[in-house]
């Protein structure tokens, strides 16, 4: 790197950390991540070959072709106006705790806390469903191979190996997770490209366009179709979450007001094309509807009916990597947040939860918590064969309302807010409550039961979940109450600059 580089890089780290003090925080993490990883650690967490792969069999039952394809249209475009409006929010207060940092700003520490601890709830859930997600699909591959039949026991042991796995990498440091990142997006989009050149070449046939963008299908036991096209969405929007991502890694990015906001749009536009690219070419790729509906993995089913076992191999491998990179990423956000709301004193045990360590400056307590949790929320997979899809319908309804949150403030507080450089100028009303409105018919949507009848199997325990995170954060309140703050630090340190390294 040149010196006039180096001067610039220095400058621009200056500033950054500079503007962290500004807002209340000393700067403890390294800032080692450029705009490409901001995108590529947003992008990756959303992984279109981890969402909808691991939903594919619900979207099949639950209104079939049409509403995967026309539902994946819709909602990414919803999906894209969350994206923006909470990018301008971030732009302005770029730091870890990203959303509870901005409502804590925007509406006061009660707004701050509730929202800090719904986001982390959704956080835990998609680790737990892309991690498990990629379980069910080595258990897939491993029966395709070897004929190891997978049961809910050997699943969560392969769960549990992945999360120790990724564990490991994120306790390297931030540099290691930004690695992996940058892979990732290459590995998804060349991934996506591969799988759907494969299945437009290789059938003798395929289905009609009709059939992939009209057929509707219903096998969830309830009758009225407009429900079941609006819980169909799910596959959709459980896919586009995680793109918070993006604001959680902040505090360890280099010109972050700018490079983070970008980084969360640009990875919901780019994801919104490459996911429908992907729909299109498996159900195209469909040779026998009731088998691929039927199958433990459907998408295995259709590799396998187009290509035979040892192709279908080849594309399973690719998707499974794409997974573990998902959980790799979910794992580093949700530490990162987990790190943030402990610093403000707001997590029981926040002292142990908010350690970094002094030679990877990784906050490795965080990290493991990031683990645990996904585990936990997992563990109702070995009794019921729709755990699974509740645990998605918890990343979905924990992560996504704390996205407009911090937006809905904004609109409400209007002199509250200075905007950061990267705004929506006069579109800001507009994109803003079109993201809060979506958000709210989406968070009551995804509390409903997903099949009929509605048994203790069956149930969608969403709601459950998410009543007992609320429950614990208000049983923990008064004692929160005591110690959350925003801690303001003297901004004269200058000469207490991290070792930076931009990737």
């Amino acid at each position: 790197m040149s010196h006039a580089a180096k001067r610039l890089r220095t400058g621009r780290d200056r500033r950054d950390e500079e503007h962290l003090r500004d807002l209340g925080y000393q700067p403890v993490l390294a800032r080692r991540m450029g705009g490409f990883g901001s995108f590529a650690i947003s992008f990756s967490i959303i992984s279109v070959l981890s969402g909808c792969m691991t939903l594919y069999g619900f979207g099949l039952v639950t209104g079939g072709p049409a509403v995967m394809l026309w539902g994946w249209a819709g909602v990414g475009l919803m999906v894209l106006f969350i994206g923006m409006a909470l990018a301008e929010v971030t732009s302005a207060y770029p730091t870890s705790g990203a959303m509870f940092y901005m409502a804590h700003q925007l509406g006061g520490p009660r707004w701050g806390y509730y929202t800090g601890w719904i986001n982390l709830l959704g956080l835990l859930g998609g680790i737990a469903g892309s991690g498990y997600g990629a379980a069910l699909f080595i258990g897939a591959l491993l029966d395709l191979q070897f004929d190891i039949e997978p049961t809910p026991e050997s699943t969560m042991a392969v769960f549990t190996a992945i999360l120790l796995l990724f564990a490991g990498f994120n306790l390297a440091g931030v540099r290691m997770v930004n690695l992996l990142n940058s892979i990732s997006v290459w590995w998804h989009l060349l991934g996506v490209a591969v799988i759907v050149a494969v299945l437009a070449i290789a059938p003798d046939s395929h289905q009609s366009p009709s059939f992939v963008f009209g057929e509707f299908v219903n096998d969830t036991g309830w009758s009225n179709p407009l429900y079941v096209t609006a819980i169909g969405l799910l596959l959709t929007q459980y896919t586009f979450t995680g793109y918070d991502a993006s604001a959680h890694l902040s505090e360890e990015t280099t010109n972050a007001s700018v490079s983070a906001a970008r980084g969360i749009v640009r990875s919901i536009w780019v994801s919104w094309i490459a996911g429908f690219v992907l729909l299109a070419g498996l159900t195209f790729a469909i040779q026998d509807y009731a088998a691929t509906q039927g199958a433990d993995v459907p998408p295995a089913q259709i590799f396998i009916d187009v290509l035979g076992t040892d192709g279908a191999t080849a594309l399973l491998l690719i998707v499974i990597v794409a997974q573990l990179f998902c959980a790799n990423a979910g794992i580093a956000a949700a530490s990162r947040m987990a790190f943030a709301f402990s610093r403000d004193g707001a997590l029981p045990g926040s002292a142990l939860w908010q350690r970094v360590s002094a030679r990877t400056q990784t906050p490795y307590a965080a990290v493991w918590l990031a683990v645990a949790g996904p585990f936990v929320l997992a563990l109702p997979s070995l009794y019921s064969e729709t755990a699974y899809t509740a645990v998605t319908a918890i990343n979905v309804i924990g992560i996504t309302p704390s996205y407009v949150i911090p937006v809905y403030l904004r609109l409400r507080h209007p002199h509250r807010f200075a905007p950061g450089p990267w705004t929506l100028g006069r579109w800001s009303r507009v994109v803003g409550w079109i993201a809060v409105c979506w958000v709210g018919f989406a968070t009551v949507l995804f509390c409903l039961p997903q099949v009929s009848p509605v048994t203790a199997a069956s149930m969608n325990y969403a709601s459950v979940a998410l009543a007992v995170a609320l429950l614990l954060a208000t049983v923990w309140w008064p004692f929160a109450r005591r110690s959350l703050t925003t801690p303001t630090y003297d901004t004269s340190g200058k000469n207490a600059e991290l070792l930076q390294e931009v990737i």
